[in-house]
């Protein structure tokens, strides 16, 4: 703002609030990283941290697998539609109707793959899925190949606020397995938000 009598500039409580933000990211990934550095050494798999920018997915932390065949497609400061995601449509799960149409209006539902969730309708009934389970699937939505497996880091509010997921190749990933490893992503998630609220 710039004060009337001294016409000098100053910054605004709102610079304050955005380094506020940006410190909470931070605080996830440090606090995040070793969990999973330790799911990835289990699952020998790529393990991600994600979060909500802009109604996009955008990657904090990536562990690759052991063989580094998701390098490519996943690294950090990488964005990704949230309809085709197991992160972001887990973060997707919170919003209102009204919010859903916003992000369908301005960002579409483009079609990735042939699995993609790509209409309202499929993406609604498959939001209800992931409401009803607790965790969410990314079965070959966003890139052939590669399925995952997310699950929600919640704050104090019990507002999802971060996701976690495992991936791997289809080859290794079945949808077996991904399910398997829905027990262990859920209790590292609960273990990160056990940190993150103390």
């Amino acid at each position: 703002y710039q004060d009337p009598v001294t016409l000098r500039y100053a910054l605004t409580l709102r610079f304050a609030q955005i380094g506020a933000m940006v410190s909470d990211r931070f605080s996830i990934r440090d606090t995040a990283h070793p969990f999973l550095v330790e799911l990835s050494n289990r699952c020998g798999e790529s393990c991600c941290l994600a979060v909500e920018e802009d109604m996009e997915v955008i990657y904090l932390d990536v562990v690759d697998g052991p063989d580094g065949m998701l390098k490519i497609t996943q690294r950090i400061g990488k964005r990704a539609p949230m309809h085709s995601t197991g992160v972001g449509k887990l973060l997707l799960t919170q919003y209102t109707p009204r919010q859903l149409q916003t992000l369908i209006d301005s960002k579409g539902l483009v079609r990735l793959t042939q699995r993609t969730k790509a209409t309202p309708e499929e993406l609604e009934v498959e939001l209800a899925a992931i409401r009803a389970r607790g965790y969410a699937f990314d079965d070959e939505e966003c890139e052939l190949g590669a399925r995952c497996v997310a699950a929600p880091i919640r704050d104090y509010a019990d507002k999802i606020v971060a996701a976690i997921s495992i991936s791997g190749p289809i080859s290794r990933m079945t949808p077996q397995q991904a399910e398997a490893f829905a027990p262990l992503l859920l209790q590292t998630a609960q273990r990160i938000e056990r940190l993150l609220a103390h």
